[in-house]
């Protein structure tokens, strides 16, 4: 494991040629200390980042596709564009997270704390946020259709031309 962090620390680029050469591997990057870590464009797809902290790391465009975010620690950390598709992120902290047109259909976020997050041009399409924490969020022109929102707190989220076609609260 600490072998995996160091490369993904030390550049992506050498990560993510590392991950087509390994396809089968998933990363372990249980706990992992990455607060603050370039990691734009890492090819993080599957991966454990359960516990992890990345609190302000630019994840900007990177695959996380059905990765493990359970419980991680994301504040303040820039998510634009980035692939969630499938994540599980169940009870992990996105207080202030830049998540500007991240891809998050199907991605389990129940008791997420996502509170002033900016989730403007999102894709939540068939997300479950519930339990979340949206307040004060920015979803303006997100997609939710098809989220499941039960018990979410959405007090002064700005929900202006979000889809909430199919939403169920």
């Amino acid at each position: 494991m600490e072998k995996q962090i160091e490369l993904l620390r030390h550049s992506v680029g050498k990560w993510n040629e590392w991950r087509r050469a390994r396809p089968d591997i998933k990363p372990h990057l249980y706990h992992a200390l990455l607060s603050g870590a370039d990691l734009n464009g890492a090819d993080l797809n599957g991966a454990d980042l359960s516990y992890a902290d990345l609190t302000a790391a630019n994840l900007e465009s990177a695959n996380l596709r059905g990765a493990d975010l359970t419980v991680a620690h994301l504040e303040s950390a820039n998510l634009s564009g980035a692939n969630l598709c499938q994540a599980h992120i169940r009870e992990a902290n996105l207080q202030k997270a830049n998540l500007s047109g991240a891809n998050l259909c199907d991605a389990i976020l129940y008791k997420a704390d996502l509170r002033e997050a900016i989730l403007q041009n999102a894709n939540l399409s068939g997300a479950c946020l519930c339990e979340a924490n949206l307040q004060g969020a920015k979803l303006q022109n997100a997609n939710l259709s098809g989220a499941t929102l039960r018990e979410a707190n959405l007090q002064g989220a700005n929900l202006q031309d979000a889809d909430q076609r199919g939403t169920n609260r």
